[in-house]
């Protein structure tokens, strides 16, 4: 049993099921990312979750104890759980220190108490020397620190995020990933992060949950998310890949053009096409083929190279018209117009049931 359960959630805005007969178990300590495109229904879960929404069907549990059902949901203030939102929600006529303590206040603690709390929660956060500073008087990524800091300092249970980095430029981004990692490993709140990028997810979350129109598609570590996906859908979403569908014949999937993949994992479809992920890195890129037609190799034209630094991203179209993008190191600089061979690992080819 988890310490935060859905079960069988589904929230409908009049036909439409935005949350359809979720399931999701969540351990104590745990940060969980639910992760998808805009619509897919994960920041109405988190609302859910929060109270600030009542469900249509099934129920949420916390620590075994029910708080939302059809009917009969707790209310948000009585649920200990501490949201953190698109934008900050500072106080903007309130000093670092005061925003902090605010919510200590409303909880009737003393004085001392709040100031205790709030000078640790501060050093943590690396923001003691801001402390008397007004929310327009930081930068957006302290901003942020202070809305983490606001949320922590109350001791919640349960700690939600709503796309928390989203107004914050690439660099702050990616700082702030890490710092909400390292705070997160530093008290151990159970935690769900929603984000629509898959960056974020991968560096912060124990458990990624793939949503797709409403439902789950797959949940699991960052590496099985990535390394392992086992639909479509996820491997599109996660990481760049190309997509091949065929028709099975043994161990092999034909596709179109006469391309011939052998998969080394994944799960064939019981009937009709298989779908074949190759992710982008994992294709060689050569101009020297092999001596006879042998599976998992392919004939095209560079369409597009474009230099990046650390490496080239190749668009090579093959001789039936698809196009397929393949990373290669930075040196190997083929032009456009020149005939290529693809090359496709097997062990790095998955079959894709769905």
């Amino acid at each position: 049993m988890g310490f935060l359960e859905l079960d069988g959630l589904t929230k409908k805005f009049r036909a439409n099921a935005v949350v359809d007969n979720v399931s999701l178990s969540v351990e104590k300590g745990q940060l969980v990312c639910l992760l998808g495109p805009s619509g897919c229904g994960k920041t109405t879960t988190l609302r859910l979750i929060a109270g600030f929404l009542e469900p249509d069907g099934g129920e949420i549990r916390v620590g075994g104890r029910r708080i939302s059902a059809p009917g009969d949901s707790l209310a948000p203030e009585r649920r200990n759980m501490s949201m953190i939102f698109q934008s900050y929600a500072l106080w903007p006529h309130m000093t670092v220190m005061e925003n902090v303590t605010y919510g200590l206040k409303l909880r009737g603690l003393t004085k001392a108490q709040q100031q205790e709390r709030a000078d640790t929660i501060l050093a943590v956060t690396k923001l003691a020397e801001l402390a008397q500073r007004y929310p327009g008087e930081l930068s957006g990524g302290q901003q942020q620190r202070v809305s983490l800091a606001r949320a922590l300092v109350v001791e919640p249970e349960t700690l939600l995020l709503d796309e928390p980095l989203s107004n914050l430029d690439a660099n702050l981004r990616e700082e702030m990933r890490f710092e909400i990692r390292r705070l997160h490993d530093k008290y151990r709140y159970t935690t769900v992060y929603v984000t629509h990028d898959q960056a974020e997810a991968m560096t912060t979350a124990d458990l990624i949950v793939v949503m797709n129109q409403g439902v789950i598609e797959q949940a699991g570590t960052p590496e099985d998310i990535y390394q392992r996906p086992r639909t479509e859908f996820v491997a599109r979403f996660i990481g760049g890949t190309n997509i091949f569908k065929g028709a099975r014949e043994g161990e092999v999937v034909r596709c179109a053009g006469g391309l011939a993949l052998r998969c080394g994992t994944g799960d064939f479809a019981a009937q009709g096409e298989t779908a074949v992920s190759v992710r982008h890195h994992d294709i060689r890129i050569t101009t020297v083929g092999p001596a006879s037609d042998e599976p998992n190799w392919a004939r095209g034209t560079v369409a597009r190279q474009t230099y990046l630094g650390s490496h080239r991203d190749y668009q090579v179209d093959l001789r039936d018209g698809t196009h397929v993008h393949a990373v290669s190191p930075a040196e190997v600089a083929i032009p456009p117009g020149e005939a290529v061979w693809l090359q496709f690992p097997p062990e790095r080819c998955r079959a894709l049931a769905s």
